[in-house]
């Protein structure tokens, strides 16, 4: 994005209300969104982010941006499973809901982008108790999870790519939810190992939320002992990387993956920082779970993460001392306000904002739906896209390296003339509406 268009795009990003999510307005916050979104991982990835990082901060925009993704988070919880059951709900197209579905990983996403940043830290002010509140919720959901159940509901489930214009039953957009759970989760962990890294920066009250009122320690231990991101199938370990499941070949069964990285960092600036051992509650339960950490502390992982020699040190310590208990500060704690201030001003209201929502924002007619996948279509230009991709386009059929795309509507991809012969009655509704 060219940096006028950047800074227009973050001016212009405001808070919303919870009966209007769905709307054409919040749309158009959700295009914003996702457009910095993009902006800020092409950036990112040529070391160019420094432009996004002052605009958010010198207009004030995380505390925004957390305020919103609270907001989608509760809307999910609560507004989401009465549209679900409401029986007179047979929309044309379940696209405009999972908009909003994916409005929450869009704003994590580049959160997680712009928070590696000192200043991104400092700018969030009080709402980074949210933020933390926020992740602690997506790490307990992350620790819950099976190996088997992680495997069972993500590898065979696929988000869609483009609108369709075919209804999706209920059952299918809870299952889509669930699978932007998983990654949303994910990216959580990395929000949260950036906070972590900016210990010195936070609100007062942050530290003890994370180290008594959450004890986000033991959270991260059971992240490392049940590892949700890899699992086995068939003899073959599976692991969780850039958005998908892939074998590891056995002799890389012991490389440390990015997600592994951010548990293990994050815990080192959890429990190295001599202000964390001070306050941490070292009790016999808190203990005990710290000190399963020895049995992964191998040569090969410290190889990869030497960090983790001072780590190794201090559990030594700790299996043979009993530290402390943490004196009591007569201080005055913040607590976390978006959460509480959003169920209270709209509890009892649910089904009615859900109605609402059905009559106003996810019932459009064919006409809103075709200029509302014309603005999409603009949203993610092509050019933009593929510059996003991680690998080269697939064959929406076969699942072959492809080479051509769609005249029409320029979104699907094919191998050969005959696989996108064999697609184009299911493929037509949605080239309909794009082109």
């Amino acid at each position: 994005l060219p940096p006028a268009e950047a800074e227009a795009l973050v001016r212009a990003l405001q808070g919303s209300e919870l009966r209007d999510i769905g709307g054409q307005g919040w749309l158009r916050q959700h295009e914003y969104v996702e457009k910095l979104n993009m902006h800020g991982i092409l950036s990112a990835s040529a070391g160019q982010e420094q432009l996004l990082t002052e605009l958010l901060v010198s207009h004030a925009k995380i505390p925004v941006l957390i305020g919103e993704l609270i907001s989608v988070e509760i809307w999910k919880h609560k507004i989401f499973p009465v549209l679900c059951r409401l029986q007179d709900f047979e929309p044309r197209s379940t696209f405009p809901i999972y908009v909003v579905l994916h409005h929450e990983a869009s704003i994590i996403n580049l959160l997680e982008t712009v928070f590696f940043h000192k200043e991104i830290c400092e700018s969030a002010e009080d709402s980074i108790l949210d933020l933390i509140d926020y992740c602690h919720r997506k790490l307990t959901l992350l620790a819950a999870r099976s190996t088997a159940a992680a495997a069972s509901a993500e590898l065979p489930a696929e988000p869609p790519a483009s609108p369709s214009a075919a209804p999706v039953p209920p059952q299918e957009l809870q299952k889509q939810a669930e699978v932007m759970e998983f990654e949303i989760s994910l990216k959580a962990l990395s929000v949260l190992r950036f906070i972590t890294d900016q210990l010195d920066s936070l609100p007062l009250s942050a530290l003890t939320r994370m180290l008594n009122t959450h004890n986000l320690p033991c959270l991260l231990v059971e992240l490392v002992e049940h590892c949700p991101w890899s699992c086995w199938e068939a003899g073959k370990l599976k692991k969780f990387e850039n958005g998908t499941w892939h074998v590891v070949p056995p002799e890389e069964q012991g490389k440390m993956t990015k997600l592994d990285g951010q548990v293990w960092l994050a815990l080192l600036n959890l429990l190295l920082s001599p202000e964390c051992q001070r306050k941490y509650r070292f009790d016999g339960f808190n203990k005990s779970q710290l000190l399963k950490l020895r049995a992964f502390l191998t040569d090969v992982l410290i190889d990869q993460l030497p960090n983790l020699v001072e780590m190794q040190r201090f559990l030594s310590y700790l299996a043979v001392t009993d530290p402390a208990p943490p004196k009591k500060d007569l201080i005055l704690e913040q607590v976390p306000v978006i959460w509480d201030h959003i169920l209270k001003k709209n509890s009892g209201k649910w089904e009615a904002i859900a109605k609402h929502q059905v009559k106003h924002a996810f019932s459009p007619t064919d006409e809103e739906l075709k200029l509302q996948a014309r603005r999409w279509a603009q949203t993610y230009s092509l050019d933009m896209m593929e510059a996003l991709a991680p690998e080269k386009p697939r064959c929406r059929v076969c699942g072959a390296e492809a080479a051509k795309r769609c005249s029409r509507c320029r979104n699907e991809w094919y191998c050969s003339r005959a696989c996108q012969v064999q697609h184009w009655q299911k493929h037509k509704p949605a080239c309909d509406l794009m082109a």
